[in-house]
């Protein structure tokens, strides 16, 4: 068998062990069916469909909590091992650094998949049978959601592995990756709101806020959900957005998929040089 899918599956089996997968998935079905339900009423009012409503309330809350289940699986997957002394071991087999990477990059993004689509998934059937209708329409832009949010948890898998493989030790693993999950999902945008206020538009132009924007996963996550689909555009006030917008889906995907590979190589060039 392809080390890389031994490896794969001690990280799958690790994580049911932990019941990492049981607790992020009721983590995100909870979160899901909070937000459709107590959004329930106003939908009444306007005819929306819950899962629609539903995008809209998880594409800015998801921000906060993938990348920070991404960094928690991520941050010591590397010096955890080292520290341990078991990924001399490891390396002492006929296996490469390469393949381990590739192996525990691979089991915990099928693990955030695995969470991200059954939690978000199994709410949504929730609420179109509270609604008392299946509507193919409303999952449109609910599957794009599950969709994004598994690249945005690899965007930060992949950031938590570069952290984990640049360290020393385990403990500034876990206050780096605090870190970095705090910039991009809080300082980031803050900042950036306080430079266009006291900009007032006088510098800052549409295309260049928009090429700002994809310095950030969060951002792109957020742009690809409420963006995406008129509907989702129009209840989250974007709707005016989307039609300026000059960043169509496959851009916004191809750059959701370099803040993958980009980390993930810088990860694979740091641990190839480090001394286990």
């Amino acid at each position: 068998m392809n080390p890389v899918w031994i490896i794969t599956g001690k990280e799958i089996r690790d994580s049911l062990r932990n019941r990492w997968v049981l607790a992020a998935t009721l983590l995100l079905a909870a979160l899901a069916l909070s937000l459709g339900f107590l959004g329930s009423a106003p939908t009444g009012a306007v005819k929306a469909d819950p899962l629609t409503v539903t995008v809209v309330s998880l594409s800015s809350l998801s921000i906060f909590l993938i990348p920070l289940i991404a960094m928690l699986l991520s941050y010591d997957a590397l010096i955890g091992e080292i520290e341990r002394g078991t990924m001399a071991l490891l390396l002492s087999y006929p296996i490469s650094r390469a393949q381990v990477l590739a192996g525990k990059f691979a089991g915990h993004l099928i693990i955030l998949t695995l969470a991200t689509s059954a939690g978000y998934g199994l709410a949504g059937i929730a609420l179109q049978l509270a609604g008392g209708g299946f509507d193919s329409g409303a999952w449109q832009p609910f599957l794009l959601l599950i969709a994004a949010s598994v690249l945005l948890g690899a965007a930060f898998l992949a950031m938590g592995y570069l952290i984990s493989a640049k360290v020393k030790e385990r403990g500034t693993a876990a206050g780096t990756a605090i870190g970095v999950w705090l910039f991009f999902v809080v300082i980031f945008d803050m900042t950036l709101l306080g430079i266009l206020a006291a900009d007032t538009g006088q510098m800052i132009t549409a295309p260049i806020l928009e090429t700002v924007l994809l310095f950030n996963p969060a951002d792109i996550y957020r742009l690809l959900n409420l963006t995406g689909y008129e509907n989702t555009a129009m209840y989250a006030g974007m709707a005016g957005l989307s039609g300026q917008l000059s960043l169509g889906r496959p851009v916004l995907l191809a750059a959701q998929l370099l803040w993958i590979a980009v980390p993930f190589a810088f990860a694979a060039g740091a641990f190839q040089k480090r001394q286990i």
